[in-house]
């Protein structure tokens, strides 16, 4: 029992009471807070903010979690989706504010667990039979610029090429009625199975096969703008490349990379023959010259057609699946990366058995397209019985930085997680399956425009082979609650 006559202990400092309740933390400042979370993982930055009630706000906040989702998706979407905000909370005059206040942190939760998306057919919205529609075709290209859809080329019945371009002006809002336009724009020759890809206001296009059989290996720039008055407008030019360029090819895969470069892998070139090449194009600053260097690195990936080549960062693309030397149908998949500064091809492992049950991920003549969250949004195709596909699933690209964590050194491979694939289910418009599509995404990464392909000649005129070329225009939306 203590003797009351004793002594009390002398109070506690405020030095040591301060110290016996907080930690080396609380004394940084919110900068240095804010640098130091962005070193975490999401989930550690959620589990750290569930932890401890002290920097619960703080780890919430939509400071940070708008600078992690700039990490982890892009500052062009981020960007993209604010404007989309803002724009949308002035038409409602309510400034942003209330119930339809926007959150970062949520935004980032629902993108996480995305499963469904919306699909909608627009043939409603572009005026029925009675307005000009470009005609049904494959292997053409479609691209997302200027706040336009941009429609040239490919291939329809017969075998014939086709040599137009269409615009349809999107804007701001993906609801608005859309109106397909001819464009007169100096066209290069007609063709199929070429590339067009979107750099900033311009096109690049290369390659392509025309309806005798002959490989292009010209590269053409086409500048593109919208007037609310005069409508869009599209002025293409044969770029200056010097005498170093790819050899002819067409069924290629192509995506641009950084600010002004643009890569190119395989296809079928001379005779029949399919490449395994791979080459980069560096643009001049004002997109009037342009240079041609070849890739050569071990391991590459083997020689393909049909196959998709998609940017997921500014230093790394993704290709995956096509149609082999031999006929088969590939579904392995590649990293081109620069992150060091030198270029080099990485195989992505994974097993089969942790593909989700249902889908067969084999295909040529499908679309993967870089979405919202980091993902690959991969839809149609087919596979080497010619049987078209309708399935619409994502791999998730962010995987990719843990797993190098897991490199294989004897086989030089980078093994995948299990949870890299998920297929997503389609509410709404049911579209027919697909394969020679093309689709393009518009800038926030949530709304995905697909337009014609081959499918299953289930409908009048179709060909003797079973097949008939569509000329369909629908939107994918990814179903999200922002």
């Amino acid at each position: 029992m203590p003797d009351p006559r004793a002594p009390h202990p002398p109070p506690p400092s405020s030095s040591s009471s301060s110290s016996s309740s907080s930690s080396p933390m609380s004394n940084l400042s919110h900068d240095h807070l804010l640098t130091f979370l962005l070193l975490l993982p999401a989930d550690s930055i959620l589990s750290f903010s569930s932890t401890c009630k002290k920097f619960r706000a703080f780890a919430c906040s939509d400071a940070l979690w708008e600078s992690v989702c700039r990490r982890e998706w892009g500052s062009p979407f981020v960007d993209a989706i604010k404007s989309s905000f803002s724009s949308s909370s002035s038409e409602r005059g309510d400034g942003g504010g209330g119930r339809g206040r926007f959150s970062w942190l949520r935004a980032y939760e629902q993108v996480s667990r995305l499963d469904s998306i919306r699909c909608r057919s627009l043939w409603d919205y572009v005026g029925g039979e009675a307005t000009a529609v470009p005609s049904p075709r494959a292997s053409h290209s479609l691209n997302f610029v200027s706040d336009c859809l941009v429609l040239f080329g490919g291939g329809c019945e017969g075998g014939r090429h086709l040599d137009d371009t269409w615009g349809a002006h999107i804007g701001k809002d993906f609801r608005r009625k859309l109106k397909w336009d001819k464009v007169n724009s100096g066209t290069p020759s007609g063709r199929f199975g070429h590339t067009c890809v979107t750099v900033g206001d311009f096109l690049v296009l290369f390659g392509g096969i025309n309806d005798h059989g002959s490989r292009q290996n010209d590269t053409w720039v086409g500048q593109v703008a919208y007037h609310e008055t005069y409508g869009m407008t599209l002025l293409w030019r044969l770029l200056n490349v010097g005498s170093m360029m790819p050899p002819a090819r067409g069924a290629h895969a192509a995506c641009c990379i950084g600010d002004r470069m643009m890569i190119v892998h395989g296809g079928i070139g001379l005779h029949g023959l399919r490449l395994g090449d791979t080459w980069l194009l560096e643009l001049s600053e004002n997109f009037r010259f342009g240079t041609w260097h070849e890739i050569v690195t071990h391991p590459s990936p083997p020689a393909r057609s049909g196959h998709s080549l998609t940017c997921i960062s500014g230093t790394q693309t993704i290709l995956f699946g096509g149609r082999g030397k031999e006929y088969e149908v590939l579904n392995d998949i590649w990293l081109l990366d620069m992150s060091d500064g030198n270029w080099g091809w990485i195989q992505l492992a994974y097993e089969l058995r942790d593909v989700p049950e249902g889908m067969h991920l084999p295909r040529v003549g499908h679309t993967a397209s870089h979405i919202l969250g980091g993902c690959l949004l991969i839809y149609g195709g087919e596979d080497a019985y010619r049987h078209r596909k309708e399935d619409f699933w994502v791999f998730d690209t962010k995987e990719i930085q843990s797993a190098r964590f897991r490199h294989d050194l004897a086989s030089n491979k980078v093994l995948l997680p299990n949870n890299s694939w998920r297929r997503l289910k389609l509410t709404g418009y049911n579209p027919n399956c697909r394969s020679f599509h093309r689709a393009c995404v518009d800038p926030s990464g949530r709304f995905l425009y697909i337009f014609g392909g081959m499918v299953d000649g289930l409908v009048q005129p179709a060909e003797s082979s079973g097949l008939r070329f569509d000329g369909e225009l629908f939107m994918v939306e990814l179903i999200l609650q922002f």
